[in-house]
C-alpha cells in the first residue's frame, strides 16, 4: 500500500467492471471512457480493453487509466483508447499517474489523448504528436439563455435554415442510425477521401445507449430529401456530438446550423448541462470556426506518445493507397462502406 492509503493497481475490464463505471462517473470521465462506449468499440473491432485502477483500502476506486493493446499488420501498440476523441486518465495526484503508467510494454508505443491541462505533459520521455481544438456549449438555465449565448452568426444561420424550409427530425431507433451511416460514408468519401467506420459500430452504439434514451440521430430534411445528419450520445449529463455529415450540394440551406441548434434543444429538454462538440483538427480552420460560433467553452486535446516511434511506415503507405483507390468517385458507396468495415480497425 502506498503512503496515500491506496493499494497497488488492480487490472479490470472497463467495459463490464462496475468499479470503472464508478470511477469515470460524476464528471471525472467522458463518453469515450464510459463503459457502454468501450463495449461498443471493443465489440465491433474485437479489442480486449483493460484498465489499471487504484483503489483505497475500502475498495473505492480512486484513479485509473484504460487502454487497448493492438498487434496487427501495423505492429504492436497500446492505445488509450482507440476511436475516441480522448481518454483522459483519472488521477488525483502526480504519483497516481506515475503508478498508472508504470506498466508500459517494453519497446511498444503507447498513444494517449487528453484534454489540457493534463499531467501527461509532465511525464518523462513523452512526445507530443498532435493537438486538436475542442468546443462545448453550456445548456443550463432557460432555453432563451442558451439561444442568447450563441454567436450572432449562429442565430442568423438557424433562422435562415428555417426560412429555406429545413426541418430536423429526431430518430431514436436503429433505422435513423443506419440512414445516417449511409450519408456519413458518402460525405467522408467525397469530401475528405476517407473511409467511414463500419455500420456495425453504429449499430453497437445504438444498442449500448438506446435502453437509457442516450442516443439520438438528428436528420435535417429539405424538400423531401435528407441533406444532413448527426449522431449524438449522452453520458453523465453531457450530450456528445460524435458523427456528423451533410450533402455538399445543399450547404446553402444551412443544414448543419439547423442540426447544431436541434442538438442544443435536445440536450436542454433532457436536462443536461453541456453539449460537447468534440475535437477538430487544427488543419481544418473552417470546422474550428464553425464550432466556435456555437461554443462558450474552448480548449485543446493533446496527443502524447510514450515509448518508441511506431515502425509502420510501409503498411501505412499501403493503407493510404488502398484508401485512395476505394474512395475514388467512380467506386460505389456500398464498396467504400465494405472497405471501411474491413480496414477501419487498422487506423487506430
Amino acid at each position: 500500500m502506498t503512503a496515500t492509503g491506496v493499494r497497488a493497481p488492480v487490472v479490470l475490464d472497463p467495459g463490464t467492471d462496475p468499479r470503472w463505471g464508478e470511477l469515470v462517473g460524476s464528471g471525472r470521465g467522458s463518453l469515450f471512457t464510459s463503459p457502454p462506449w468501450i463495449r461498443a468499440v471493443a465489440g465491433t473491432y474485437g479489442f480486449s480493453p483493460r484498465a489499471r485502477v487504484l483503489v483505497t483500502s475500502d475498495g473505492t476506486p480512486r484513479a485509473g487509466i484504460a487502454h487497448v493493446d493492438v498487434d496487427d499488420a501495423r505492429g504492436p501498440r497500446r492505445v488509450s483508447l482507440p476511436f475516441g476523441d480522448r481518454a483522459d486518465p483519472v488521477a488525483g495526484a502526480d504519483e497516481d499517474l506515475d503508478v498508472l503508467l508504470a506498466d508500459r510494454p517494453p519497446g511498444t508505443p503507447w498513444t494517449l489523448r487528453a484534454l489540457e491541462p493534463t499531467g501527461l505533459l509532465a511525464v518523462p520521455g513523452r512526445v507530443v504528436t498532435g493537438r486538436a481544438a475542442w468546443h462545448a456549449t453550456t445548456v443550463t438555465g432557460a432555453a432563451e439563455d442558451v439561444w442568447a449565448r450563441l454567436s450572432g452568426t449562429a442565430r442568423r444561420n438557424v433562422r435562415a435554415a428555417a426560412r429555406r424550409g429545413v426541418t430536423v427530425r429526431a430518430d431514436t431507433g436503429p433505422e435513423g442510425v443506419r440512414a445516417f451511416h449511409r450519408l456519413h460514408v458518402a460525405r467522408r468519401k467525397r469530401r475528405y477521401g476517407m473511409l467511414a467506420p463500419p455500420a456495425a459500430l453504429f449499430d453497437a452504439i445504438w444498442r449500448e445507449f438506446s435502453s437509457s434514451g442516450g442516443v439520438v440521430t438528428l436528420l435535417a430534411e429539405h424538400e423531401g430529401r435528407t441533406v444532413g445528419g448527426a449522431l449524438f450520445c449522452e453520458w453523465d449529463g453531457v450530450l456528445y456530438y460524435k458523427f456528423g455529415a451533410s450533402r455538399d450540394d445543399r450547404l446553402d440551406v444551412r443544414p448543419n446550423d439547423a442540426l447544431f441548434w436541434a442538438g442544443l434543444e435536445h440536450a436542454h429538454a433532457r436536462g443536461l448541462r453541456r453539449v460537447d462538440w468534440g475535437v477538430s483538427d487544427l488543419d481544418q480552420p473552417g470546422l474550428v470556426a464553425f464550432k466556435r460560433k456555437w461554443a462558450d467553452v474552448e480548449g485543446s486535446v493533446v496527443t502524447v506518445r510514450l515509448g518508441p516511434r511506431p515502425d509502420s511506415a510501409g503498411v501505412d503507405a499501403i493503407l493510404a493507397a488502398a484508401t485512395a483507390l476505394l474512395t475514388d468517385p467512380a467506386v460505389p458507396d456500398e464498396v467504400s462502406a465494405r472497405a471501411g468495415r474491413d480496414l477501419y480497425r487498422y487506423f487506430c
